[in-house]
């Protein structure tokens, strides 16, 4: 029987890249680089500063800043990311992604956030799902982002699970890479994308059931 329940944030509980998106297409035509929406899904599930890394070099810019320089962008990304966010509420749910975490609730299955989101507290309450989750892993207290296991682990940990006993979601290959990595069992959800080594993988949360991932 599995013990408790990993969640990345961003598109497995909710989809906010369309903001990411916004934000950081408008920092990086600041600085004179072109990107798309096919360049920004390099972007998914990496870290904010590793995220404005690739920006960089993609634009042949990577050595044009000072770390601090680079801090004040990722910055100023993040204030518009966050401005965008105003209107979040309980409607930007995920489908699904409500009535799981209430059966978790009631068979008392400890559930953690694995996300490189800094932003997870503020996007969680915004959501009215807060309360579901015994920890959110802090990113910066990791040496090391996606694919890297290191956030899964911790979350594990922090709900008091060793990792083998945990079931991990996530919507990008490097998150399912890192699931597995940590030694658990990954869900991949996505419609579109065919997410290697996943264990199992659904279009949405509708089609899972607390019970039956339990006994996998």
């Amino acid at each position: 029987m599995k013990k408790g329940f990993v969640f990345d944030l961003d598109g497995v509980i909710t989809d906010t890249a369309k903001f990411h998106y916004i934000a950081w297409k408008n920092l990086a035509a600041e600085l004179g680089i072109t990107i798309n929406e096919t360049f920004n899904e390099t972007l998914k599930g990496i870290s904010r500063m590793d995220s404005l890394e690739k920006i960089l070099a993609y634009g042949h810019k990577e050595n044009d800043f000072t770390t601090e320089e680079k801090e004040a962008l990722a910055q100023k990304k993040n204030e518009e990311y966050v401005k965008l966010l105003a209107d979040l509420s309980e409607k930007d749910l995920l489908p699904g992604v409500h009535n799981f975490l209430v059966q978790a609730k009631e068979r008392s299955i400890p559930c953690a956030i694995a996300s490189a989101s800094k932003n997870a507290p503020m996007i969680l309450e915004k959501l009215g799902v807060l309360d579901f989750f015994g920890h959110i892993v802090d990113p910066e207290t990791l040496k090391k982002g996606k694919p890297d296991p290191e956030i899964f682990v911790k979350a594990a940990e922090s709900i008091k699970i060793e990792s083998k006993d945990a079931i991990g979601f996530e919507d990008a290959q490097a998150g399912i890479e890192g699931i597995k990595a940590a030694g658990m069992y990954a869900v991949g959800i996505s419609e579109t994308e065919n997410l290697a080594g996943a264990d199992l993988q659904v279009a949405s949360m509708t089609e899972l059931s607390v019970e039956k991932l339990l006994t996998v």
